[in-house]
């Protein structure tokens, strides 16, 4: 299949990830980094995802809800590890090296939305914690303007990065939506591949990507 956008060590591929990964080769892939479509409802009634300022798209994400959950075995064949957001959310083997995102970074602040994120590792490491404010207005870092409902901070994507794999590895993300971990992939001169069934998502992934300069220091 030919990608929909190619430039030194990226691509991008616009289609069904469980179409287009069969294609790779067992094990091709050194680290899955990816954010499936997880949770109640996060698709509403008018097919679009998140509020306004997104960009619209059909229902084409498979929601784990009472009918319909994702099939990520897909995910372990293509690579040698794996770090799955929401990975709470799926059923998936023991680990002991999870990570948090603590995205609020303060003790005692309640309200309606989670304090932090999780994301499972294959990895045989402790847990560690990633503390990165990002709730509703408050935010720190770069491109914290948001062009999609679940965006990651770069910050965030990067580190993980940076911690999980070598320099030439080569990185995967099937759930690619706006294109942060290919954005931190070029930054830190790794190796990525993105896969978003998305048009639209992918070319907003494309025009950041075309904004981002490899660290000359790498």
């Amino acid at each position: 299949m030919k990608p929909y956008y190619e430039e030194d060590n990226i691509q991008i591929y616009c289609g069904d990830c469980l179409s287009i990964l069969p294609s790779f080769a067992e094990k091709s892939v050194d680290l899955v980094l990816t954010d499936p479509p997880y949770g109640i409802n996060v698709i509403g009634g008018s097919g679009s995802i998140g509020g306004s300022g997104y960009v619209e798209v059909k229902k084409y994400q498979p929601v784990i809800n009472d009918d319909i959950k994702i099939d990520l075995t897909p995910l372990f064949k293509t690579s040698k590890n794996q770090i799955i957001f929401g990975g709470n959310y799926f059923s998936l083997p023991v680990s002991k090296g999870w990570i948090v995102w603590d995205k609020k970074c303060k003790n005692n602040w309640f309200d309606n939305f989670s304090d932090g994120e999780l994301a499972w590792t294959s990895f045989n490491k402790p847990l560690r914690i990633y503390r990165h404010l990002n709730m509703g207005a408050l935010k720190q870092g770069r491109h914290i303007t948001r062009t999609h409902p679940t965006q990651k901070p770069l910050e965030l994507m990067m580190w993980i990065i940076d911690n999980y794999s070598e320099q030439n590895d080569l990185i995967l993300d099937p759930f690619l939506g706006s294109g942060t971990t290919l954005v931190a992939c070029k930054e830190l001169g790794r190796k990525g591949i993105g896969i978003e069934i998305s048009k639209e998502y992918c070319d907003i992934a494309i025009k950041r990507l075309k904004n981002t300069q490899k660290d000359m220091f790498l």
